[in-house]
């Protein structure tokens, strides 16, 4: 799959004044906790992934993501980033594909996740002809991994350490081989974490590229209250420029994402007015945003 021949705002800069998506917020549950996030803030201001409004059951995001074609028909790519992981929730996460896909069969899938749980799924993926799909992937080695996650949940069990790291780097690398042996197009997020990974990430890069990945977004840290990172600095422009600027020689480099939350709609950059906060929350049949593993 070319990019350039993708309706997709966040793979294709060419469209994405043109085209928008509409992320369903349907999978609370996350399978690992980073030290750059917590998703307990909410404010309609606030842009920034793992973050939401409201909850939808599978049912309502499809009612929701009718209506939202009717009045946006520039739409044209529903995508699943959380609020936590995908996979986390893979129930709900199967639904709602599956009743898109059946309403609409020309629409572009994308789903955004860790990459810790997806290998199970990924055949189903496949059937349901999902377009894309983004693994953040934040190191390559377990060690340094072990810097960036306090745990992962996996098989019943919470992991810490170099234990969950090492199953989280294998995973994740076992994804994107798997993912594009059956022609699904891959985007790796890398989140730029100042004195933890800033001098990995070519490394990454060269790593998930050697891997089949198409696509690499550095994402500057957004420094979080009450997260084991809060303190640390974000990222200047120019540091991360520079960083893309090294990356580019194993992959093409996104330099135009919003960093966009888990309930985003419309076009990247494009501000969500009170107005798309409350027709979202009309759909929501899910009393609270229950978070956790």
């Amino acid at each position: 799959m070319n990019a350039h021949d993708i309706k997709h705002p966040c793979l294709n800069p060419a469209v994405r004044h043109i085209y928008g998506r509409v992320h369903l917020p349907v999978a609370p549950r996350c399978n690992v906790q980073c030290n750059f996030c917590s998703r307990r803030f909410d404010c309609v201001n606030e842009s920034r992934p793992g973050v939401t409004s409201t909850l939808l059951s599978p049912e309502s995001a499809l009612h929701y993501l009718d209506e939202i074609l009717q009045r946006r028909p520039n739409i044209t790519v529903a995508g699943i980033a959380g609020p936590g992981d995908p996979f986390a929730n893979p129930k709900e996460t199967l639904e709602t594909l599956r009743l898109i896909r059946e309403k609409h069969p020309t629409l572009f899938l994308c789903i955004s996740t860790n990459g810790l749980d997806v290998l199970d799924y990924i055949e189903e993926l496949a059937h349901l002809k999902v377009g894309s799909v983004t693994l953040t992937v934040n190191g390559i080695d377990p060690t340094l991994l072990a810097k960036i996650y306090s745990w992962i949940h996996y098989k019943g069990k919470t992991l810490k350490g170099l234990e969950a790291t090492e199953i989280l780097h294998q995973n994740q690398f076992n994804a994107i081989r798997a993912l594009k042996a059956k022609g699904i197009f891959v985007k790796v997020n890398t989140v730029l974490i100042p004195t933890i990974n800033d001098l990995h990430i070519v490394d990454i890069a060269k790593a998930v590229a050697s891997l089949g990945a198409d696509l690499l977004n550095v994402i500057p840290l957004i420094p979080t209250a009450e997260t084991v990172f809060e303190t640390l600095p974000e990222p200047s422009k120019a540091d991360v420029a520079d960083i893309r600027k090294q990356a580019e020689h194993y992959l093409p480099q996104m330099s135009h994402c919003q960093r966009c939350r888990a309930d985003a709609v419309g076009l990247l950059g494009e501000s969500s007015c009170k107005d798309d906060f409350d027709r979202l929350k009309q759909y929501s049949n899910r009393k609270e945003v229950k978070y956790g593993s």
